[in-house]
């Protein structure tokens, strides 16, 4: 399922409900079909998320959610994990452009996710 975030002065992005569930979880929101980040909220959910990322030490699958296993793993196959700091990226930059506007970000699902 996606999650569209839509902000009313800058434009949208859309992702997986899994990574969104992540960042939303980081800034303290409800995972429901609908929500919203005030401006009055945008500061906040930017330093929240930026700890966030910044606080994240663990390894590259543990960062994805994909459990460690030695028998899946393939001593070949070096192929770089996306980590919850460039899985918030977009999210941070979209929170940027809406704040220096003084707007706000709605999302929105198919369903609570």
């Amino acid at each position: 399922m996606l999650v569209k975030f839509t902000s009313s002065t800058s434009g949208q992005i859309m992702m997986f409900a899994a990574v969104a569930r992540q960042l939303l979880d980081a800034i303290g929101k409800e995972c429901s079909a609908r929500g919203v980040i005030t401006t009055e909220q945008l500061p906040e959910a930017i330093t929240r998320l930026r700890r966030a990322a910044a606080d994240q030490k663990a390894s590259p699958a543990e960062a994805s959610g994909e459990p460690l296993n030695s028998s899946t793993m393939d001593a070949a196959d070096e192929t770089p994990t996306v980590g919850l700091g460039q899985r918030a990226f977009p999210l941070i930059e979209l929170l940027q452009w809406t704040q220096q506007e003084d707007g706000f970000v709605l999302w929105e699902a198919d369903r609570d996710f």
